[in-house]
């Protein structure tokens, strides 16, 4: 039993620290899909408290997998993670059967599941924790109390840089649809084989019933006793989503240029901004560096924000930059750092930067071959 024990609590331990270092990798996609949960729940208040809640969770799933491997604190430990196993469960479980979430974010957007395989995790997760607790008693620990802290506030500090960090200078690992090498054209597709299927059905009148055939079942007897109501396309199987949807860019007349903007045949730089409140970490210098770079090369700069009227403000009197306005939710998908530098070439992603890195910005626009004259957009 005590051998079983110990490979239970490994294989806890290592699934809450994966866990969490994925979600650590990306905790605005989290606090993201917290605020998902409330919009649900009509608790929209809770909102503006999901990053905080982010940011703590991923530090604790590391930190109880850390404490759960070595066996530390197993009597506190084992009762955290049997309630927030509990709480996951309920989470899981009410996506899987309401069908309102399409994933939990149980492990970020690096390996997506789907809410019944998710809950399926927890349900297995919950056998093990319940294992845990009741031999909580008969667990010792494999360091001392002073290392054993020293381990876990390291842990704690780790994380907390490591979040920090991907806050700052965009994820380690971006697992988004807008990474670098992607094609946002291609994105927008539905994979030939994965879109919707419709059936066309019939709907007829006869004896005072109505009733509905597809094309292959119409009745033999058809005839004047079938009075004709309707015709239309019917849903048999839904297909998958797009990877990008909702990507669509307007100019300040409403206008849309997706396609134009998309089809540019050299490089130009687009700034996904989310909002304009930390505006002077960023619009600065070094902004008007890159712009002018761009300028004297004939490459456009394009600020994409669903905040239009603050990015008019903002850009007032700048030169070569033009503002579209995209919807929120998207830049926020393409966008983790506000605001975040594009690379483009056409619908390629040649480059993503955070604006904590635009010199890294102005060193890959120094390289990019000038715009023809007659290139004109």
């Amino acid at each position: 039993m005590k051998t079983l024990l110990v490979i239970i609590r490994w294989i806890v331990g290592l699934l809450f620290i994966f866990s969490g270092l994925v979600k650590a990798n990306d905790p605005l996609g989290l606090s993201y899909k917290m605020q998902e949960f409330f919009e649900v729940w009509g608790l929209t208040g809770l909102n503006d408290y999901t990053l905080a809640l982010s940011l703590i969770m991923n530090i604790f799933e590391v930190l109880a997998g850390v404490a759960v491997i070595i066996g530390w604190r197993m009597k506190l430990f084992s009762w955290l993670l049997l309630l927030l196993i509990v709480f996951f469960t309920f989470l899981t479980g009410y996506a899987a059967l309401s069908g309102k979430i399409k994933t939990c974010g149980c492990f970020g957007d690096c390996i997506p599941l789907t809410p019944v395989a998710s809950f399926i995790k927890d349900v297995v997760l919950l056998i093990l924790i319940l294992i845990l607790f009741i031999n909580r008693k008969n667990t010792v620990s494999a360091l001392s109390a002073p290392r054993a802290m020293f381990v876990l506030i390291g842990c704690i500090i780790a994380v907390a840089f490591f979040q920090q960090y991907v806050m700052t200078y965009l994820p380690v690992k971006d697992c988004l649809p807008f990474r670098v090498g992607a094609n946002i054209v291609e994105n927008m597709k539905v994979l030939p084989g994965h879109a919707d299927i419709y059936e066309l059905t019939f709907r007829y009148k006869k004896d005072g019933k109505e009733m509905e055939f597809s094309a292959e079942q119409l009745p033999a007897d058809l005839d004047s006793t079938y009075e004709f109501i309707d015709r239309y396309q019917k849903l048999v199987k839904a297909g998958e989503q797009p990877k990008i949807v909702d990507f669509a860019l307007q100019n300040e007349d409403g206008a849309d240029t997706t396609v134009a903007v998309l089809n540019q045949g050299y490089d130009y730089v687009m700034v996904f901004v989310n909002d304009f409140t930390g505006k002077q970490d960023w619009l600065n210098k070094d902004f008007d560096s890159l712009n002018n770079m761009l300028a004297s090369k004939r490459l456009p700069l394009f600020v994409v924000t669903s905040r239009k009227e603050d990015a008019q403000a903002a850009l007032a009197g700048k030169k070569n930059v033009t503002i579209l306005t995209c919807d929120g939710t998207v830049i926020k998908t393409a966008a983790r750092v506000n605001p975040t530098y594009f690379v483009m070439n056409m619908a390629n992603i040649k480059g993503k930067y955070s604006y904590a890195e635009v010199d890294e910005v102005i060193a890959k626009v120094k390289t990019a071959a000038p715009k023809s004259p007659d290139l004109d957009f």
